[in-house]
């Protein structure tokens, strides 16, 4: 049950990231009538996003830390902190400089590098749930 519930997290999490990063936020920018005005409603959106991402890897932390004693793959807790701390890091400490429009280049880069790594780690957390039960169900 807990490693369903894992999977479908980390589903979640991946699938959040991938719909607000490549597909709404670029719509933003084409069809709202000024870069401005997307660039702020993108802002809220990641905001939003923000708390899925915390919200999905807290709880992966929690099925993790539950299931310690079974075998689970080592790495996944750390993929999930780094992506943790790539939502956290851009909510927190680059969002502000964006929006005090510091450097605009700079931390956008930067946000945008955080967010991609961000996505890869939901990826390979996911990847990781989809395999492992995959192998217990040849096992059984």
């Amino acid at each position: 049950m807990a490693r369903n519930a894992a999977l479908w997290l980390a589903a979640a999490w991946a699938l959040s990231l991938t719909t607000l990063g490549f597909f709404v936020v670029p719509m933003l920018f084409v069809y709202l009538p000024s870069p401005a005005l997307a660039g702020a409603m993108a802002g809220h959106l990641f905001q939003v996003q923000t708390g899925i991402s915390a919200f999905c890897a807290l709880l992966l932390l929690g099925i993790e830390w539950v299931g310690r004693s079974q075998a689970r793959q080592k790495r996944q807790p750390i993929v999930v902190l780094l992506g943790l701390v790539c939502a956290l890091g851009a909510e927190f400490w680059v969002s502000p400089h964006i929006i005090a429009r510091d450097n605009l280049a700079l931390w956008h880069r930067l946000g945008s590098g955080s967010y991609l790594l961000q996505w890869l780690c939901a990826l390979a957390v996911f990847y990781g749930h989809t395999k492992q039960l995959n192998a217990e169900a040849r096992t059984d």
